[in-house]
């Protein structure tokens, strides 16, 4: 996705949209909020079954790993409001991602996701995981 680039409509799974910044950082977005589903993540997902457009988003979680991983990502950690409390970009396969005890969820998305759409520590984020509807413009 290109800077300045905004999506008008989201995937079947919803959308991650910066409203700080007016960008949309996913248009498909997956929930791991189970034991198995947190645990397993991205493991041997291939680079181009999680390209742009794409994020998963782990509730709860305040850090995570890349053990398995084929690919670098992305990784925002958002607070109970959806605030971006820190940000590691094109964290690389086999790694482990620093815990933040502020964190209370992590959004995964694709390596250059954050650098081309700005966003950075403190950007509020607003996560819609329905399965269909029609994404809310950016003001």
């Amino acid at each position: 996705m290109e800077a300045g680039v905004v999506m008008s409509k989201p995937g079947p799974q919803g959308y991650v949209l910066n409203r700080t910044r007016r960008q949309f950082l996913a248009t498909r977005v997956a929930v791991a909020n189970t034991h198995w589903s947190r645990l397993w993540g991205l493991i041997g997902r291939r680079p181009a079954s999680f390209a742009g457009g794409h994020a998963l988003w782990i509730i709860p979680c305040r850090g995570v790993h890349t053990l398995g991983m084929r690919f670098p990502i992305d990784v925002v950690y958002l607070d109970q409001h959806n605030t971006v409390v820190h940000i590691e970009q094109r964290l690389s396969p086999w790694r482990f991602a620093p815990v933040r005890l502020k964190a209370a969820s992590v959004l995964e998305l694709p390596e250059n996701t954050l650098c081309s759409t700005g966003t950075t520590i403190g950007d509020e984020l607003e996560i819609d995981t329905r399965t269909s509807g029609t994404a809310r413009q950016p003001a």
